[in-house]
């Protein structure tokens, strides 16, 4: 038994051993060639089958209501804010920064400045409304960009006559991207930051404060850096008129609808209802030129795009991201991981007891040993990737067991690599010299 139990654990500690080597390989690019497909499938995780094909759509979420604000100038923005605070909405969102970007207040580097009348309408809206949340951005100096590029120590935020009669909440979303035109793939976002001291908290979480104060501070007291959004749907196309809710409707995406949108021409020509903005959640941003328009920015893929390993086309508008985080918080629809030390002790366990399996095969069953191993092995992969998407779709639990899917995919090799050197080893201990 204790032979046993020495040979299994040395098995395990080489599978992590062998991972370990080939995680440093990669790291010096040693397989260059497969560049292409490893960056095809960088951006895909098992769950998003779950996100795309194993959930119900979703109804409509009558809380939250996106507007459109397209190209429209401040001066229009004010006017939409205008019409839509007399319906006497909870919150009202701006999903923009209305500041000159860099703090170059000149006319050349910020042209908006010229726009005196329009700058002071948008200011006056945002107090007469009194329940208008802004967003804002983090930032990094260029000595903490040089140290760690996922930590920010300041903040972009919008000039003074508009941030204070305002709420204020930071629009950064977590992404590779570097620049607003790179591609951005949107899966988690933070909850909230320190900076300088002082709590900030992201634009989401400030428009769920105002709406349920509750619901957002237990949010907030899981106390996750990042968290995953749980993804439930997209915007519904629709020509809204002020009689019917359900007139024309015309829908814009693969996705399930979850939050109606109108477009900007709707609501400066008065073609809305009361009874649509009422008590809700209405959330101002770009949703493209016009509503279907397949414009990319501030547009983002994520985990409900209708393509896997590869994706086409961004499939999500940045307010329609914030509008699902939103629905999330005050839902209480949120998503669980386990820790990184229960990631690693399934993994082990899963190993020790996959290599315990094939020493006992090996030993009472040699002959079948090479064909059981390979069904042993491919069984245990499918049924570790079904229980993952399993355990999404229908309990919101997020399983990352890709440590223990790797290590359950070289038991095989690594127990045959070392039953050889073994083996070897033992023949060449145990060699005589023949009699003369």
């Amino acid at each position: 038994m204790k032979k046993f139990l020495i040979q299994c654990t040395s098995v395990t500690v080489f599978v992590f051993v062998m991972m370990l080597v080939v995680d440093k390989i990669t790291d010096f690019k040693a397989f260059s060639a497969f560049d292409t497909i490893s960056q095809a499938l960088a951006d895909t995780e098992l769950t998003d089958y779950a996100f795309n094909s194993l959930r119900p759509d979703p109804t409509v979420d009558e809380r939250i209501v996106l507007v459109n604000f397209g190209t429209l100038g401040r001066g229009d923005i004010a006017r939409q804010i205008q019409i839509i605070n007399q319906f006497k909405p909870k919150v009202i969102a701006v999903d923009a920064l209305f500041n000159c970007e860099g703090g170059l207040y000149d006319s050349i580097n910020c042209p908006q400045l010229l726009d005196t009348l329009g700058n002071l309408m948008l200011s006056d809206a945002i107090r007469e409304a009194g329940n208008v949340v802004l967003g804002e951005k983090l930032m990094q100096t260029a000595a903490l960009s040089k140290v760690d590029s996922n930590e920010a120590d300041s903040l972009e935020t919008p000039d003074l006559i508009f941030k204070e009669h305002a709420h204020l909440g930071f629009v950064t979303l977590p992404t590779d991207a570097t620049h607003q035109e790179d591609v951005k793939i949107c899966r988690t976002l933070y909850p909230q930051r320190k900076i300088n001291g002082k709590r900030e908290v992201a634009f989401s979480v400030r428009i769920a404060m105002s709406y349920d104060s509750l619901k957002a501070e237990k949010f907030l007291a899981r106390n996750n850096e990042e968290e995953i959004i749980n993804f439930r749907g997209n915007i519904e196309v629709r020509q809204l008129r002020l009689k019917s809710l359900k007139n024309d409707e015309t829908s814009s995406t693969n996705f399930g609808t979850m939050f109606y949108v109108v477009d900007v021409d709707d609501v400066l020509s008065g073609n809305v209802s009361e009874d649509l903005f009422k008590d809700k959640i209405v959330i101002l941003g770009y949703l493209g030129d016009y509503v279907g328009d397949p414009a990319w920015e501030d547009k983002f893929f994520t985990p409900m795009n209708s393509k896997f390993g590869g994706r086409a086309n961004p499939d999500m508008f940045g307010p329609v991201v914030h509008a699902n985080a939103v629905a999330m918080i005050l839902n209480q629809d949120y998503v669980d991981e386990l820790a990184d030390w229960v990631k690693v002790a399934i993994a082990i366990i899963v190993c020790f007891l996959t290599v315990a399996l094939f020493i006992v095969i090996d030993e009472k069953l040699p002959i079948w040993y090479d064909a059981l191993s390979v069904v042993i092995q491919v069984l245990q992969i499918v049924t570790i990737m079904g229980i993952i998407i399993y355990l999404f779709a229908s309990f919101s639990i997020k399983l990352d067991l890709s440590l223990t899917l790797i290590a359950t995919a070289l038991v095989g090799p690594c127990y045959d690599i070392l039953k050889s050197i073994q083996n070897e080893i033992s023949h060449r201990l145990t060699k005589r010299r023949q009699k003369v």
